[in-house]
């Protein structure tokens, strides 16, 4: 750990530690990228913290030359939000996959988007559970097989968008670990976004889930299988440019541009809309019925959780919590363990 004040943009964020992964996991990929956008965010190592919970991404803030909490299970996001109330000077940073965050965890990631906790979560989104050897997870499409449904899968799974759009969440992205450029550009927003800032990466599992992601990481396929969201442009996509996507009554549905004729031509995407519906809707799309939508779905300015709370720093006639927090855990009996 950096022991002075540092200049963020000549330091190389790696730490000493060997990264221990899977060969081929997906999470190499991340990482590589985080490490080239954190010197160019004008943050120092020693004011930013990486937080995780459980699972194969909770080794994130090992790798990284900051500070870091690993944390239990599912906690990330309620450790990060207690930790930026207490230190708002600090970027706070939460890496955790499908399982920790939405099944253990997802409580705690549901009121971090409703409180719009001004931290950054990457959710590194497998479809397995990877640490604990394979078995189906919250996000594990039906019919997978694994080491838990020998028979396959018989649950619906849960969408990550869907699920921190239904919560308020002013910032709501999705990339890919392969895609490096874009999932570079979309943590940068993600880093410089104020409030709570939630990232669903699809990121690949060689060992436990290899090709989950196939159609959309494939460079043969991915034009037609994913559409990328661009604030104020046309939802377009294919190798050619050639398809689109508009609403048919209360759905999408996907057209050739050639074919415009009296549907009419394809939405122009809003990331700013105070009404999440049509983001959400393009978080559900899902291959191969239709692309799936990667980018920012939303990004809006609310007040975040400290806005909302009463500083004692600032306000001189807010209560001293520290020092009430301190009085009620010394009244009454004490006694020290020897």
């Amino acid at each position: 750990m950096n022991s002075g004040p540092s200049d963020a943009g000549t330091v190389d964020f790696s730490s000493d530690q060997e990264v221990r992964w899977c060969p081929g996991c997906g999470d190499f990929a991340i990482l590589a990228q985080m490490k080239k956008i954190l010197p160019t965010l004008g943050v120092a190592p020693e004011n930013m913290v990486f937080v995780s919970g459980i699972g194969c991404a909770s080794r994130f803030p090992y790798y990284l030359d900051t500070y870091g909490i690993h944390g239990i299970h599912g906690r990330a996001p309620a450790i990060a939000t207690g930790l930026k109330r207490t230190r708002p000077d600090l970027q706070v940073w939460v890496v955790t996959g499908d399982g920790d965050a939405l099944s253990i965890g997802c409580s705690h990631l549901m009121h971090a988007a409703r409180r719009n906790a001004d931290i950054k979560v990457l959710m590194f989104n497998n479809r397995i559970y990877g640490l604990t050897k394979g078995q189906f997870s919250p996000t594990s499409p039906p019919g997978l097989t694994t080491s838990s449904t020998p028979f396959g899968t018989v649950l619906d799974p849960l969408h990550p968008v869907s699920v921190t759009l239904a919560c308020n969440a002013s910032f709501v992205a999705r990339a890919i670990d392969s895609h490096t450029a874009h999932l570079r550009d979309v943590l940068i927003r993600a880093a410089r976004h104020r409030g709570f800032a939630f990232v669903e990466i699809y990121q690949n599992c060689h060992v436990f889930n290899d090709g989950a992601f196939g159609y959309a990481r494939d460079a043969d396929t991915r034009h037609d299988c994913i559409v990328e969201l661009t604030h104020g442009e046309p939802l377009v996509f294919g190798k050619a440019r050639d398809k689109g996507i508009r609403l048919n009554g209360m759905r999408l549905e996907a057209f050739s541009l050639s074919d415009e004729g009296a549907g009419g031509p394809p939405l122009v995407h809003d990331a700013r809309a105070g009404d999440a519906t049509l983001a959400d809707m393009l978080g559900r799309m899902s291959h191969p019925d239709m692309p799936e939508a990667i980018g920012v779905f939303r990004a809006v300015e609310r007040p975040t959780h400290n806005d909302l709370m009463d500083d004692p720093d600032t306000d001189l006639d807010a209560p001293d919590r520290v020092g009430m927090l301190a009085a009620i855990l010394h009244e009454g009996e004490t006694w020290t363990a020897g």
